[in-house]
Parts: C-alpha cells; sequence; structure tokens
C-alpha cells in the first residue's frame, strides 16, 4: 500500500494578510461583502493549489475560516446564544461576526486559548434548552469550490466531544446530555459531503491529549457508535501531545484512521501503533506545524520504519497539527541571511518535508534534497552565533534570593500607597493606547528611509505628549505613555534583544482579523542597552500622575516567539528573564514608581496534562521573579494577563507576588475573578471592565455594573479599574468614549462606598 503525503489544515490568513485587510475592510464599510467572499474563495484557492503542487495527497478542505473553526462550528450547529435574536435557519455573515465582536445590543461571545497556543477561539455558549441544527453549508460548500478545481479534498470538522467539551455550559447542566442533540447534524454533514463526493473526512478532537474524566471517555464510545453510518471514512485527528491512558479510548473508536501527534509525543507510537487494528489507517504527524524550523527527516524515516514494522503500511504522513500556528511561505522573506534562512521552514516549505518522507517512505528517496536539508540542520548546531558564553555564566550566577522581593506585600503596598497617594478604585489602562493609520504609516515611512531618526522620534513624542494631556483631562489617575514606538509587544523588544532575529511577513493569526508576527530566538539572550527608559521618562515630562513604564515579561516573550529547540525552554525563558530584569532596575533608577510586567501568556504555556504543570509553573513563576524582585519595595510593580482560566493555577499567579494584577474579564462578568476570591488573593486587583476585543462601547452604567459586581467579593483597598487589555487595536471614536466612562464610572461608585473594615457598603 502506498503511504499517502497529507496535510491537517493550512494557513488561512494568505502570505501577505490578504483575508485581514479584506475581512477589516469588510466591517468598516469600504467595502461590499461580495469583494470580501472573493478574496476569501482566491485564497482557498491557492491554497490548495500550493499543497496539490507540493505532492500532498490529502488536501483539506473547511480549515479555512472567516474568523475561526470554533465559531464556524457554533454556526453549522446553529448554537447561537439567546441575545443575539436568531430564531433559526441559515446563520447569516453579520450575525456570525456579531457573536465574535459584538453589537452594540449583544455583547461578544467569551474568547479563550486554543489548547497551549496562542490561537483564540470562541467559546460556545450553551445550556439544557439549546436547540441545534444544521445552519450552514460551509463545509460541503467549500468542498465542491475545491473539487470544480480538480481537487478532491479531505474535509476538516472540529469534533462533538471537543466541540462540548470547550463549550461554557451557562446553566451548569449536564454538557453530555446535549450530544444526542448535535449528532444528528453532524450525521447531516457528513452524509452530504459523501453525496458531493468526499470519500475521507477528518474529524479533530485535540481533547484526547487532555485528562479526561470517565464521562468524555463514554461520550467518545457514543458519539462515534452513532457515527458509524456515514458514507465517509473518517480520519480522527488528536494534536498537541500524546494520547497517552486515553489510548485504549482512541483506538477502540469506529473510525477508519487515527492521526497522532509525533512530534510532541513520539513515545506514543509504539503504543498506538500496536493496540490500533491492523486494517484501520494510522496518521504520523512528523513535520513540527507549531515552529519555524527545518524538520529532522531522518528521525521522521526512522518514526516511519518504526511505524510500519508494529502496523504495517496502512499509514498516512503528516504535520503534527494544523499548520495555521506556522507562517505561509518563507520565499516571502528577502532579508534573512543565508545561514538562518538556511535553518527555516515556514508552511508552503514543511509541505515538501511531508511530501519528502512520503517518498521516501515509498522508495523515493530524493537524495540530493535529504543531503541538502541535512547540511542545513547541521550548520545550525555548529554555528558560533546561537553560543554566547557571558550569558551562560550569569545564568549559572543566579541565586535563589535574586527571585525574592525583600519586603512582604502587605509592608510593600502600605509604603507604595504613602508615596502615590492614589484614590480607592484607582484608574488606568493596561498599556498600549491607539496606533492610528497616522501612527503606523509614519512608522513605514521611517522604515523606508522616507524620513530620518529624529523627525520620526519627534513625531512620536508628540503624540505621546497629546496622550499624556488627554489622561491628564478624563482625569485617569496612572496613565501611561501609549507604546507609539512599538509595533508589537514582543517584536519590539526582541528587535533590541541579542539572540533575535526577525522577519518580514512570518504572520500567524491570533484570533480573527488579529495577526502577530512573533520573533525568532535563535542564540542566547542578552540586552545590550535600555530599551524603554527614555520613552518613559519623556513621557513623565508631560504630567504629574505617575507613569506606568511596560514591560513584556520573559514567559510571554518566550510563548509568544519561535524558540529555539535545541535547549530547554527554561533555560532560554530565565535568559529572558535577566535580560528584563537589567530594563526594570534602569526604569527605576530613571524615577518610574510603577512598573508593568506583562504576563499574558503565562496559562497559555500550560501543559495540557496535568502532571507536566507543576514543573512548568516552577520556572516560569522563577523567571518572573528573577525579573521583578530587583526593585525596592516602594516601587510598585504590576502584571497583565490575558484571556485564561485561573482556578486551577491560581497558587502560582500568587506565587509571582506582583503587587497588581490586571485580568481580562469584562466577557465573562467577572467570572474569572471567583478564582482569586475562593483563593483569598491578597494582592491587589483589577478586573476588565471595557472588552476591547469588541468595536461595542460600554456604557457607564455597565461599567458600574461590574465594578459593583466585584466589590461584592473584594475590598476596594484591593480593586483597580481598567480596561480588559491593551488598546492598540482600537480607533479612538471608541477608546474615548469608553475611558471617560470608565473613569466616570470609577468616581460615582467611590462616591457610594462607606469603607467598614475594609469591605465594602454601598450607600
Amino acid at each position: 500500500m502506498t503511504i499517502l503525503a497529507t496535510n491537517l489544515g493550512f494557513p488561512r490568513i494568505g502570505g501577505h494578510r490578504e483575508l485581514k485587510t479584506a475581512v477589516e475592510s469588510y466591517w468598516a464599510g469600504k467595502s461590499p461583502v461580495d469583494e470580501l467572499l472573493k478574496t476569501a474563495a482566491s485564497l482557498r484557492a491557492r491554497h490548495w493549489l500550493v499543497q496539490q503542487k507540493a505532492g500532498i495527497d490529502h488536501i483539506p478542505s473547511n480549515d479555512f475560516s472567516l474568523y475561526d473553526q470554533m465559531l464556524d462550528t457554533i454556526a453549522m450547529l446553529g448554537a447561537v446564544p439567546p441575545r443575539y435574536g436568531h430564531t433559526g435557519g441559515n446563520v447569516s455573515l453579520d450575525l456570525y461576526f456579531a457573536m465574535a465582536r459584538g453589537r452594540q445590543d449583544a455583547p461578544a461571545m467569551e474568547m479563550t486559548k486554543w489548547f497551549d497556543t496562542n490561537y483564540h477561539y470562541i467559546v460556545p455558549e450553551l445550556t439544557a434548552d439549546t436547540s441545534f441544527g444544521l445552519s450552514t453549508t460551509k463545509a460541503v460548500d467549500e468542498f465542491k469550490e475545491a473539487k470544480f478545481l480538480g481537487i478532491t479534498t479531505r474535509p476538516v470538522l472540529i469534533g462533538p466531544v471537543t466541540f462540548l467539551k470547550l463549550a461554557k455550559m451557562r446553566d451548569g447542566a449536564d454538557r453530555w446530555a446535549l450530544l444526542p442533540k448535535i449528532l444528528p447534524v453532524y450525521q447531516q454533514v457528513l452524509k452530504a459531503l459523501a453525496e458531493a463526493g468526499a470519500e475521507w473526512v477528518q474529524i479533530d478532537e485535540p481533547v484526547l491529549v487532555s485528562d479526561l474524566d470517565p464521562a468524555t471517555k463514554d461520550a467518545f464510545s457514543d458519539a462515534y457508535s452513532e457515527l458509524t453510518g456515514v458514507p465517509v471514512k473518517v480520519l480522527l485527528a488528536t494534536y498537541f501531545g500524546s494520547v497517552g491512558d486515553n489510548s485504549q479510548t482512541l483506538v477502540a473508536l469506529p473510525v477508519a484512521g487515527v492521526h497522532i501527534d509525533l512530534v510532541r509525543a513520539p513515545e506514543q507510537l509504539a503504543a498506538v501503533a500496536r493496540a490500533l487494528p491492523k486494517e484501520r489507517i494510522l496518521s504520523l504527524g512528523l513535520i513540527n506545524g507549531r515552529n519555524i524550523w527545518k524538520s529532522g527527516l531522518t528521525d521522521g524515516e526512522r518514526l516511519i520504519e518504526e511505524a510500519r514494522k508494529l502496523h504495517g503500511d496502512k499509514l498516512f504522513v503528516g504535520p503534527s497539527c494544523s499548520l495555521l500556528h506556522s507562517p505561509v511561505d518563507l520565499d516571502t522573506e528577502t532579508k534573512l541571511d543565508t545561514e538562518l534562512r538556511g535553518w527555516l521552514a515556514f508552511a508552503t516549505q514543511k509541505l515538501t518535508e511531508i511530501s519528502a518522507l512520503a517518498h521516501s517512505a515509498n522508495g523515493k528517496r530524493d537524495g540530493a534534497y535529504f543531503q541538502e536539508h541535512s547540511r542545513a540542520v547541521g550548520s545550525r548546531v555548529t554555528s558560533t552565533r546561537i553560543h554566547d558564553p557571558a550569558v551562560k555564566q550569569r545564568l549559572a550566577a543566579v541565586t535563589p534570593d535574586m527571585a525574592e522581593r525583600s519586603t512582604p506585600f502587605k509592608d510593600r503596598i502600605a509604603l507604595q500607597q504613602s508615596i502615590l497617594k492614589l484614590p480607592l478604585l484607582p484608574t488606568t489602562s493596561i498599556g498600549s493606547l491607539p496606533q492610528t493609520k497616522e501612527i503606523r504609516e509614519l512608522r513605514a515611512s521611517f522604515k523606508k528611509g522616507g524620513i530620518d531618526q529624529a523627525t520620526y522620534e519627534k513625531a512620536l513624542e508628540d503624540k505621546t505628549a497629546e496622550a499624556m494631556r488627554w489622561q491628564d483631562e478624563i482625569d485617569i489617575d496612572v496613565p501611561v505613555h501609549g507604546e507609539y514606538e512599538r509595533n508589537d509587544m514582543v517584536e519590539y523588544f526582541g528587535e533590541q534583544l541579542k539572540g533575535f532575529v526577525f522577519t518580514e511577513r512570518a504572520w500567524v493569526q491570533s484570533y480573527g482579523s488579529r495577526c502577530v508576527k512573533p520573533p525568532i530566538i535563535f542564540g542566547d539572550v542578552s540586552r545590550p542597552e535600555p530599551m524603554t527608559v527614555r520613552w518613559t521618562a519623556m513621557a513623565q515630562k508631560y504630567t504629574k500622575k505617575p507613569v506606568k513604564g511596560m514591560l513584556t515579561g520573559p514567559v510571554t516573550i518566550l510563548q509568544w516567539s519561535f524558540v529555539r529547540d535545541d535547549q530547554p525552554r527554561s533555560e532560554t525563558c530565565k535568559q529572558i528573564a535577566l535580560a528584563i530584569r537589567d530594563e526594570v532596575l534602569d526604569l527605576e533608577k530613571a524615577g518610574v514608581k510603577i512598573i508593568q510586567i506583562d504576563e499574558a501568556a503565562l496559562r497559555e504555556g500550560l501543559p495540557i496534562r496535568k502532571s507536566e504543570w507543576q514543573h512548568y509553573l516552577d520556572w516560569a513563576v522563577e523567571s518572573f521573579r528573577l525579573t521583578a524582585s530587583g526593585v525596592k519595595a516602594e516601587t510598585q510593580v504590576h502584571t497583565h494577563m490575558c484571556y485564561s482560566e485561573f482556578n486551577d493555577i491560581i497558587a502560582a499567579v500568587a506565587a509571582m507576588d506582583a503587587d497588581v494584577i490586571s485580568i481580562e474579564t469584562s466577557r465573562s462578568a467577572m467570572e474569572l475573578l471567583d478564582a482569586f476570591v475562593s483563593f483569598k488573593y491578597p494582592n491587589d486587583i483589577g478586573p476588565g471592565v471595557y472588552d476591547i476585543h469588541s468595536p461595542r462601547v460600554p456604557t457607564q452604567g455597565e461599567m458600574e455594573n461590574l465594578l459593583t459586581k466585584a466589590l461584592n467579593v473584594l475590598s476596594p483597598q484591593q480593586l483597580w479599574v481598567n480596561p480588559d487589555c491593551g488598546l492598540k487595536t482600537r480607533g479612538w471614536k471608541e477608546v474615548e468614549p469608553a475611558l471617560v466612562s470608565m473613569v466616570a464610572a470609577a468616581k460615582a461608585v467611590r462616591k457610594k462606598l462607606e469603607v467598614t473594615n475594609s469591605r465594602p457598603e454601598l450607600v
């Protein structure tokens, strides 16, 4: 039997972010829906043809999305929350985007991280009464699109168990009671795909690599027993780790094939290959779908041979997971030096690696390709650019006391308040202010040589001064300088640190139209000179209020970069921590009294399996503390975390010992605050009251209600008032009224407070 080259998914944004441009133009009312749909169809066709040209036998369809694949599944099932007024039938494009972004009469749906990636998905909102019905024909339509081009694809669906497992049950009802209600919709879709000519359908069930309770395992058995009658072959795909103790559940499912991730968990091959019935396909995830490094193809060949001995020739070869998490095409990069470029493979190049492994397994090994590939990978191992003895010596000299604040929080906070003299419920924002078209064009002109550095920096200072004056006018208690000099919260720092390199177009999707261009950490990390001090000090000249210094923390820089894979991630993280520690101390020397060290990605780095959590949390928390603990007691350290469930890591969050933590809570209506309350979190907290991921402007009354809800469980001395996240992606027409209302809400609630024994009462 021929071993096929397959793919689980391809980046949807386009090599030049064409999807982002088209979607945002439609949102802004600048282009009609036909233009958006035309761009989307063009991207799909291009991506299918690229995969066909690379020699991929099973090319995915329905992996494309205008926003998010979980939102696509919500739409497919008709599981629209009641607040959007949907009464059944087709889910329109405007309703689809309203669920993702909100509208003035209906807030957006909650968003959170997709397993341990930096991709965000829309969280399904369900109740016992949720009704389901087929409400889009997207999966079938896109299969037919590809077929018209002469390509028979393998459609991709998010599996029913993963969908329900990741859903939020708004009424606390049993999620598995909904399984019999959604399976008929899946059966309809699979039958329609078969009628359209599909032979295989890929159903993604990544929850199989997580810790599953008996009810979830039973749900798998029930779901796939019910789906056995569908007239297509089902490839059930797992990824992001080992199926581990779920392997018996996996191999017992009545599906035509299963996919396992052998990049994250090569050790699982033997157990799955032996247990899987020999008549079923075993799909091998051999090429890393989450990084940018060339793969070790000889390792892949070894795993194929091992699989063949254990399971026979009924094998597919593919990436570890969807290539969604990799940039599109290395060929769009023109400025990388030859040596470093030779170490890299983006999604398009990874297709070639997959195809090469399949050809090798079928006795058609391209010796020249493998030889050149091996030479490039080997040159990275021996390159002198990677190792810096001074960095390694400094890290080896770190002592435990360097990661400890010298004064307990209760003493620090009293000292800080005596100096800062902030009111109850102090207001601030998370860091960035809107990056307008004018600022983006200014930066682009500077990078292209259109203006000199002095002109560029003078323009940025003028913008910063304007922002400081405006914040004073609306009476924000702790202003920020706006970060106009920064292109991205990670890229800005990486550009000034040794051991990093940057690309022109290595964009990946974070959520919706939001794309990020992660830096590449290829070597040892250090800070040659101060990075932010001059901008924060300059901003302080324009206000008497304490300007907050803004830094990105070591764990977030690590998580939001493509990281070298030749040493433990913990070691790279601590190198970054020492570099940021130097910046923290320089900010303090410059007179900055409040320093925020964002750790937006702390939870997303958490391993999927709980047995691996403590090791990660130990080095992640140590890295943050190493960054923050060199300052004096009177310097107030803040941190910020993005959408996360905190219940299971709250002890680690407390161990970070930040004086103030701000978190995203507005979409969850303060539900995420519960973890801090149950834990009796001792330090100050700023739960977000303004959802910055939506264009919707909340009213003062809505924010007052959120603050009142927070004060039911927190003391007023503990509570800060802030948006959910930075405001870079929003426009001033939204930000100005929202922040004015936020300040007004804080003042209104302040007036209502009577403080008794550190607990609030509203009068």
